[in-house]
């Protein structure tokens, strides 16, 4: 049996996926999986252990990108699928899905595309209390996969070992050494809805690097390195002469490396994007800022056992929405989330860590979080 798998766009929700993934290798074992996905999210599952091979393709607009498509429908439909999942919904990944010419194609009920797929689930428009793992499975209930379990099929992006290596040389030559508690804080986001303010991010990082041993790594997407930049130089002006060392700016990370990096880490910071729910990948704990969107949609997917928090500004009447406009025009959900809060959330996972080491040279390899113990 051929299954071919689409999720095209945002790193997060290709992370949400993965439980989805390991389910269906445990229903069809001997099935060849293929995974189509865009590059910028393509890391997420080039190395997941339940996939036969994953096909990456390039984001483009306009006749280069339907003359490209016309190509890769070609191949794909000569490969002769017998299943095919759309989890995206959107108009490419629905026509590719249709091209394929799949005798099963599953997908959700969207207006105007529908008629694409010969078994279509419903998906409310509305922004439902529900987690987004949960909404993606909705579409294995037609194959008899019962209901999702984060301690059975939590999300996952398995370690790679020359990636680790290469993060271990970098924080050495940051002076990140033994001894050393490393806290990840990325402090960038795909849009402004989930962009907390810079200067929060500075307050925070400058109280937790004033701690003893502690390193804190300031982090951010490539287009936004001078933004993480601005964040360190002003966390580092709020703290003594003596401890602004502890502020470590060493470089971006691809999202392989980053994996590594919180992997090693006793904390991660960040708020609701893509970086977040890679680091849900590992066993590291996660304190997630919400601004527009909710907790109970996307937060860790994982075992209980594996600690995060949820910090958010409460209730709104504009929240969550849908992050095209915002209508009272201040970012309020974001900027109503004080650096003391997150704080205090921050130090409370830090006293609970179990004490393993966090430094390179020190830091016990860790299973991911997706495979069994």
């Amino acid at each position: 049996m051929r299954i071919l798998l689409i999720r095209l766009r945002l790193i997060g929700d290709v992370v949400f996926t993965t439980p989805a993934i390991r389910a269906l290798r445990r229903r069809y074992p001997d099935a060849r999986l293929v995974y189509l996905v865009e590059d910028a999210a393509a890391p997420v599952v080039a190395r997941n252990p339940h996939l036969n091979d994953v096909r990456s393709v390039p984001r483009r607009s306009g006749i280069g990108r339907v003359l490209e498509d016309l190509r890769l429908a070609r191949t794909l439909r000569r490969e002769r699928y017998d299943l095919v999942i759309d989890f995206h919904g959107g108009p490419r990944s629905s026509l590719l899905t249709w091209l394929t010419g799949a005798p099963r194609r599953l997908g959700y009920t969207v207006k105007g595309r529908s008629w694409m797929y010969t078994e279509a689930v419903s998906r409310p428009r509305a922004l439902r209390p529900r987690h987004s793992v949960e909404n993606q499975w909705d579409l294995l209930a037609a194959l008899g996969i019962g209901t999702p379990d984060p301690a059975r099929d939590p999300v996952e992006m398995p370690a790679d070992p020359e990636a680790d290596m290469t993060v271990a040389e970098r924080l050495r030559m940051a002076g990140v050494g033994p001894g050393h508690r490393v806290i990840v804080v990325h402090v960038s986001a795909g849009n402004p809805f989930r962009r907390w303010p810079a200067s929060s991010f500075a307050a925070l990082t400058a109280s937790l690097a004033a701690g003893p041993s502690r390193r804190v790594i300031l982090t951010s997407g490539p287009s936004e390195a001078g933004a993480a930049d601005a964040v360190a130089r002003a966390a580092q002006g709020q703290l003594p002469a003596s401890l602004a060392h502890h502020v470590v700016r060493c470089g971006e990370f691809d999202l392989i490396q980053l994996r590594a990096l919180v992997e090693r880490a006793a904390l991660f910071i960040g708020g609701d994007s893509g970086p977040l729910h890679v680091a849900s990948t590992t066993r590291t704990p996660i304190v997630g800022l919400y601004g527009p969107t909710l907790p109970v949609r996307s937060a860790p997917w994982r075992r209980s056992s594996l600690v995060s928090a949820a910090v958010e500004a409460g209730p709104l009447p504009c929240r969550p929405c849908d992050q095209r406009v915002c209508a009272p025009g201040d970012y309020r959900c974001l900027t109503r989330i004080p650096a003391n809060a997150v704080l205090r959330e921050a130090e409370r996972l830090l006293a609970s860590d179990d004490g393993r080491a966090s430094s390179p040279e020190l830091a016990p390899t860790r299973e991911p979080a997706g495979q069994p113990s």
